[in-house]
């Protein structure tokens, strides 16, 4: 089978979608911030700590009140730290927590087996183990970095 861009978008759907019911939700209350948005903001953090809410809104293409709500729910867990921001008394700064938090330390401990396993329609510990492999494997290579360069190599754009 080759890959084409629609069928590598649906497929980084459906891993985003199983990685959602993978997450442990217990503890965390109701919110209304979608975990993707959460996880779009951690994301971009990574790659830009220091940000003002505005310039993640900007980066994401969020709108800025989903940020916003992200950004509180982040803080409420401990993931994300604010501040003032020195240059704009007006603006707060936001980063990663130096620390883990407790709940971060929780979501990224959880396997992703039951939810893959649920997904695949089978309880074989193989073939789950197999398809976790390969998606190491993916991880290692397909960091934020890599959308990055994806994004600043004009030569990868079909003409």
């Amino acid at each position: 089978m080759n890959v084409n861009g629609v069928e590598l978008f649906l497929l980084g759907r459906t891993l985003m979608k199983i990685g959602e019911e993978a997450m442990p939700t217990e503890g965390i209350g109701h919110h209304s911030t979608s975990v993707r948005t959460v996880l779009i903001v951690v994301s971009d953090l990574r790659e830009h700590p220091d940000s003002s809410v505005g310039e993640i809104a900007t980066r994401t293409g969020l709108p800025q009140s989903a940020v916003s709500a992200a950004v509180a729910r982040l803080r409420e867990t401990g993931s994300v730290v604010t501040m003032t921001d020195p240059r704009d008394r007006r603006r707060l700064l936001v980063r990663q927590a130096s620390e883990i938090s407790e709940r971060v330390a929780q979501v990224r401990s959880t396997p992703v087996d039951d939810a893959l396993g649920a997904a695949l329609g089978t309880d074989d510990p193989q073939r789950i183990r197999e398809i976790v492999a390969a998606l190491e494997s993916l991880a290692r290579d397909l960091t934020p970095k890599a959308l990055t360069r994806l994004r600043t190599d004009p030569s990868h754009r079909p003409e």
